[in-house]
Order: structure tokens, then sequence, then C-alpha cells
């Protein structure tokens, strides 16, 4: 009964997250603290190892993510510190593709070799996409918005394999948001450029 409890807690943390994450809202980095610190225990009960591990990360990225939305803006003809969203440079395509690839074999290599998981392939998979897609929110890259939304899908159906009812509703709200916080984010991206433009 605690594990469910815990699990609706963190389904409405999670709500407020993504409404905050799609207004590009800086506090959004706080209920990055909260959520992951209660779905640790959810995830650890449900035997999602990987899913667990997340979480610590994202405490981790959190604190980095604050910091560079709120002082990671390095150009020169701006007096805002506050990070804008832009669109990732190709450059950083085939490091992060190598990143997911070696943190997916890792992370089930664990998992297989440790934990008693029955799923660790997917576990490792959704966890290696949100490692890279919370280093590209934390970036404010506007392309961050298809691998969560990646993440979302196959998560929906991990959730709903582990009896995690809430969870993979939430994921499922989420996936819907995802399309629509990706043109909002563009919008937003555009309308500061036309503006700096002037």
């Amino acid at each position: 009964m605690t594990d469910q409890i815990l699990e609706i807690l963190g389904t409405l943390v999670g709500l407020i997250y993504i409404r905050l994450e799609y207004r590009a809202s800086i506090y959004l980095w706080i209920t990055s603290i909260i959520m992951p610190t209660i779905n640790m225990f959810v995830y650890y009960n449900a035997g999602l190892y990987a899913d667990f591990g997340i979480n610590i990360y994202y405490l981790i990225a959190a604190v980095y993510g604050w910091l560079m939305w709120k002082y990671g803006n390095k150009t020169a003809n701006t007096s805002s510190k506050e990070l804008p969203i832009t669109r990732m440079p190709l450059k950083y395509y085939l490091p992060l593709a190598a990143v997911l690839t070696a943190t997916t074999l890792f992370i089930a290599w664990i998992l297989i070799r440790f934990t008693d998981s029955n799923v660790p392939w997917l576990d490792s998979f959704t966890t290696a996409l949100c490692i890279v897609a919370m280093w590209m929110l934390a970036r404010k890259y506007v392309e961050q918005w298809w691998v969560w939304l990646l993440v979302d899908l196959i998560t929906v159906g991990l959730y709903i394999y582990k009896e995690l009812y809430f969870i993979s509703g939430l994921y499922a709200v989420y996936s819907i948001i995802a399309i629509f916080g990706y043109r909002k984010w563009v919008k937003m991206m555009n309308d500061k450029a036309m503006k700096t433009s002037l």
C-alpha cells in the first residue's frame, strides 16, 4: 500500500514537472529533485534497478540543469546569463549515439549479471536514453523532446508489464505533451530569435 501511495505522489509531482518543462520554467529543476527521491523507492521495490539508479543521476543532473539554465548563456551580445532554447549542434549527434550504445550495454551487463531483473534490455535502453535526454534538457536543446517521446512510449509498455499503472499513465500523458512541448519550444526559440534580431 505504501508503494502505491508513493507511486501516486510521484505521478502528481511528475505532472507538475512536465508542465514546468513545457513552459521552459527553471523551476522544473526543483521538481527534478523531489520526483526522483520519491521514485527511487518505487522502482527499487518493483525490481527496476536501472530506473532506480537513473534517479540518482537525475538528482545530480537537476543541480547541473539549474546552473546551466540560470548561468549557462555565454553569448557575448546579451546581458542575460539565462540559457536560451536552441537546436542541438550536429557535432553532438555521433558522440551521443556512442554514449547511448555504451551506456545501454554497460547497464544491461550489470542488470543481467548482478540483479534478478526480468527486463534488463528495455530497462537499460530507456535508462540510457534518459541520461542522454537529461543532458540535452540541461543544455536546453529543443530536440530533447523527441528523445523523451521515445522514452515515454517504451516506458508505457514496460510499466504496464510491471503493473505500475499510475506511472504508466503518467508516461502516456508525457508522450502527448512531448509532441506539444517540442512545438512550444520551437515557437519560443523562434520568437526569441526574432526579438533579438530587431
